[in-house]
């Protein structure tokens, strides 16, 4: 199916719910993600119509973490970073405390960077670990880190700097579930039923490890 229904949309999709019956179905991460097409026209609003997206990608003015974008229907993903050339602007895509994706506008020395978390690890031949991130990336890297665990990934070199371990007093974002958007410090960790609590400030609450990312 080439569309979604709108009343279908993830939630995190800041798009109001009325409208044209239908929208942009992202070629991948259709719930951990959010389709280009809708960052440059509805978020953004360098555009007005799909027709004036493509022409803005047909110039190769747009970048999704350091590599052009060939299609609108790819999708960025939490911390992925946007890169208009045109406007010679750079924007890491981030949640709001409602939960909804959001664009932050960054500094091109911040654009080379962005964080991960690692969903599960691998071992490979010659006992090389092969770390792999909830944005689909795979990295074989020496550092040690474990599931859970968030890491800092160098977008130009394609390696991982550095690792953010997921314990007590580390600051997280929730990025799934009813407190989607939620960000504070891990005041206790519970791995024997796989839950955290956050302190966010004006509550302490509740949330499963599988929705929270470690941040710097």
């Amino acid at each position: 199916m080439k569309h979604l229904k709108r009343q279908k949309v993830p939630k995190s999709w800041p798009i109001p719910r009325k409208g044209t019956t239908f929208v942009v179905k992202p070629r991948e991460n259709l719930n951990k993600g959010i389709p280009i097409l809708i960052i440059l026209r509805d978020i953004l609003r360098i555009a007005k119509n799909r027709k004036e997206v493509k022409k803005i990608i047909h110039e190769k003015s747009v970048l999704l973490n350091g590599k052009i974008v060939k299609d609108e229907k790819n999708s960025a993903t939490l911390f992925d970073v946007i890169t208009i050339n045109s406007l010679k602007k750079n924007y890491r895509l981030d949640l709001s405390e409602k939960g909804k994706f959001k664009l932050e506008e960054i500094k091109e020395t911040e654009a080379g960077q962005k964080v991960s978390k690692i969903i599960n690890k691998k071992m490979l031949k010659k006992k090389r670990m092969q770390l792999n991130l909830i944005d689909g990336r795979n990295f074989l890297s020496d550092i040690k880190c474990k599931t859970n665990d968030s890491v800092i990934i160098d977008l130009k070199n394609k390696k991982i700097e550095k690792c953010l371990p997921l314990q007590e007093k580390a600051n997280a974002i929730v990025f799934g579930g009813k407190h989607a958007g939620a960000r504070g410090k891990i005041d206790k960790i519970d791995t024997k039923h796989q839950i955290a609590k956050l302190d966010a400030g004006k509550e302490k609450i509740n949330v499963l490890i599988k929705h929270l990312m470690v941040v710097e």
